[in-house]
Formats: C-alpha cells, sequence, structure tokens
C-alpha cells in the first residue's frame, strides 16, 4: 500500500497531496520498533501522510506516542475517508 502511494506521488506529482489512512490490525505496523518502519518514514519522507486511525488504535491498545515520527491520528478512518470524499478526493482502497 506504501509503495502505491508512492507510485502515485511519482506519477501524480509532489503537487498532489495522497493521503494513507492506516486502520485495523494494519496500525501495529505505524508503532516505532515496527519491522515496516522503514518503510513508514520513506513514505513520509517523499511526502505521503500517514495517517492511523484512532479508533484501530484505541482497539489494538496502541497510543499515539508510541507511533513512529510523522505518523498522524484522525478519530476515525471511516468518517476521515467520507469527510475527504465530500471534499472532492478521490479514494483508493489498496
Amino acid at each position: 500500500m506504501l509503495r502505491s502511494s508512492r507510485n502515485a506521488v511519482e506519477a501524480l506529482g509532489a503537487e498532489v497531496p495522497v493521503e494513507a489512512v492506516i486502520q485495523g490490525p494494519g496500525v501495529a505496523l505505524l508503532g516505532a520498533g515496527s519491522e515496516s518502519g522503514g518503510a513508514v518514514t520513506e513514505a513520509i519522507a517523499a511526502g505521503i501522510r500517514v495517517l492511523a486511525c484512532g479508533n484501530s488504535l484505541r482497539s489494538a491498545g496502541i497510543e499515539a506516542e508510541e507511533l513512529l515520527p510523522g505518523v498522524s491520528v484522525v478519530p476515525a478512518a471511516i468518517a476521515h475517508l467520507a469527510r475527504r470524499q465530500w471534499q472532492g478526493w478521490a479514494y483508493v482502497r489498496l
């Protein structure tokens, strides 16, 4: 998913904002010390906004302070995605 997001940035240009909204068990991959930490850090460096679902974090018992630097939290992924679509953003599920 992060690789596809980076491909989108490369194809569309850095001026097109790309967000990766992570929910469910996938939020565990956003924690400091995760084996996916390098990929997350590279995605953020490429200009991708990496967002963790607050509801999923709570279900997984993960605190926002435990996330990798640069990862932000939205209260609910579903609501964030709906708002973005209402604002005219495209939604691609990976």
